[in-house]
């Protein structure tokens, strides 16, 4: 049933989102008329392996840069050695390997303007060794994707980004399950079905960013955040696919205090069953619902702490669209859960998020989240991030996660915290524990990296029985006679990469995966050997 309502999704317009955020250009050209130096207004790209650096320098105890809100402005980043702002003085004697290891695709620059132009894609190649023939009939899958970056500086002011693609992939059968759960890959965006068992879905980004002056910065855009400084959050992560946003972030003069505050609309889902009523419309609109979010991040030198708060609002009932709440405009941090605390028909997430370094090359961190305290609804996070392990550019992280059954969850399951089918903060949504270990290593261009992931988690044994793990459900206990499915989630992805370019992290990589849930069916193991080629600009969470 779910596959015969998705061969008829479409995925949204990209053509027409970027004609606006071409007015959007226009309109911030004539807003900087007259400046003459350059700035760097734009978000680091939310990825891993920018991030490797961006912390690493953020680690060090002297270091003022706020980064448990990403993505991070570059104006508000030390910037030193970070993937795409490295210096390179390495001579490229033909144009097209300047262009290949060095250079933008296409780079304009005037007295006070720059504008660059990229490819993205990826071109992945794999096979599974744990085919099941009831899902296809080749074990041999793959990823095609294509697409295009486009930023530019506009004196030194304004900033813009935009970035789209168009995809088409056969992926392990556990991947394609969850796609048709939920409508949408993994941080990306909205399926349709072709031939059965192709993926076919696009998606875009785009924002413009202002600085005024050093202590503000406004953007509006089509995008995502993160809340940590772990692999995981519990208070917000980049899982969820993108969503339009308007944030406004103010840093003191001495940088110890930096407060963001944005409005989001975010929807329910994207199945059938998360469409408005018709009406007059050939195809209606998805239920709505708009998100404030506030984070407030205190910099003491070793420590640094940050408050977040997160209030979903009920835009929409049986009766149709409710009157706007003025509570939406709030962008003050803790007073939208005072006054309308947890049991309302808001969803309101809050928690902190703290990071204590050791060294100038290591730090400890943690979260702490709750949707109601009242019924002991926690989740928490605990970790430990090093830098340069006995040898330069070999790291270390190792981190644990636990989230309380029915965290996140609301009645009506509407309203609860997630976006578009997928959850906001931990992509295992509830009633688990997890601990995960990554270790890094880089030998120049290359690159080796082995990830691990164990979780123990607890599943509804049926459709009816409700354990409080899945966020599409109403937020109340419903039993079975046989109790909870309890599992053990394995996951391990080792590969080597070469980095080609390093403005849009252009990689060539191998690597295998390996995926077991016991119990479980055969459809949910995997073990997946992958070659690529690809521009990796935003992270994808297939370890779940």
């Amino acid at each position: 049933m779910v596959v015969t309502r998705q061969t008829t999704f479409r995925p949204s317009p990209i053509v027409l989102r970027h004609t606006h955020l071409i007015r959007l250009g226009a309109f911030a050209f004539f807003l900087s008329m007259g400046a003459l130096a350059l700035a760097q207004q734009n978000d680091i790209p939310l990825q891993r392996d920018f991030y490797i650096d961006v912390e690493r320098n953020a680690a060090a105890i002297d270091s003022k840069v706020h980064s448990g809100l990403k993505p991070v402005i570059e104006s508000r980043a030390d910037l030193t050695n970070v993937m795409g702002h490295r210096p390179d003085s390495s001579k490229y004697y033909y144009w097209i390997t300047a262009k290949l290891f060095k250079e933008h695709f296409v780079e304009v620059k005037g007295e006070d303007y720059r504008l660059t132009l990229d490819p993205v894609f990826q071109f992945e190649f794999g096979d599974e060794l744990h085919g099941n023939t009831q899902y296809d009939d080749t074990n041999r899958y793959y990823h095609n994707t294509r697409g295009l970056l486009i930023t530019g500086d506009i004196g030194s002011k304004i900033s813009f980004r935009t970035m789209f693609h168009e995809n088409q992939a056969i992926v392990p059968e556990y991947l394609f399950t969850q796609a048709l759960e939920n409508g949408v890959v993994s941080g990306q965006g909205r399926i349709k079905i072709q031939e059965r068992r192709i993926l076919d879905y696009g998606w875009s980004q785009a924002n413009v960013s202002y600085s005024p002056a050093k202590w503000l910065n406004v953007q509006f855009g089509h995008g995502k955040h993160f809340v940590g400084h772990g692999y995981r959050s519990v208070l917000l992560s980049d899982h969820a696919i993108v969503a339009p946003y308007l944030k406004f972030s103010l840093l003191s003069n001495n940088e110890r205090f930096q407060y963001s505050t944005w409005s989001s609309k975010l929807q329910s889902g994207v199945l059938a069953s998360d469409r408005l009523p018709t009406g007059e419309s050939a195809e209606s609109l998805f239920y709505w619902k708009r998100g404030r979010f506030n984070h407030f991040s205190v910099n003491l030198g070793r420590v640094q702490l940050g408050l977040f708060e997160s209030t979903i609002f009920k835009d929409i009932d049986s009766t149709g669209v409710l009157p706007f709440d003025a509570l939406e405009l709030n962008p003050l941090i803790g007073v939208n859960t005072i006054v309308r605390g947890f049991d309302g028909p808001e969803k309101s997430v809050v928690g902190v998020d703290l990071r204590v370094k050791i060294t100038d090359k290591g730090y400890l961190y943690g979260q702490f989240a709750s949707d109601d305290p009242s019924a002991q609804r926690y989740a928490y996070q605990a970790g430990v991030r090093w830098f340069d392990v006995v040898r330069e550019d070999l790291h270390v992280q190792l981190e644990y996660n636990s989230v309380d059954p029915f965290t996140y969850m609301n009645a009506p399951a509407k309203m609860a915290y997630e976006h578009a089918g997928l959850p906001l903060a931990h992509p295992l949504q509830a009633n688990f524990t997890e601990l995960v270990a990554i270790v890094e290593a880089g030998f120049g261009r290359f690159m080796g990296q082995v990830k691990v992931v164990l979780a123990d988690r607890v599943r509804d044994p049926s459709v009816e029985a409700n354990y409080g793990w899945d966020l599409k459900k109403p937020d109340r206990l419903v039993e079975a006679a046989e109790g909870p499915d309890s599992q053990t989630l394995t996951y391990g992805d080792v590969n080597v990469s070469y980095l080609f370019n390093p403005h849009t992290n252009l990689r060539a990589v191998v690597g295998a995966q390996r995926r077991s849930v016991d119990p479980g069916p055969e459809r949910e193991q995997s073990t997946y050997i992958y070659v690529a080629i690809r521009t990796s600009l935003f992270n994808r969470y297939y370890d779940l």
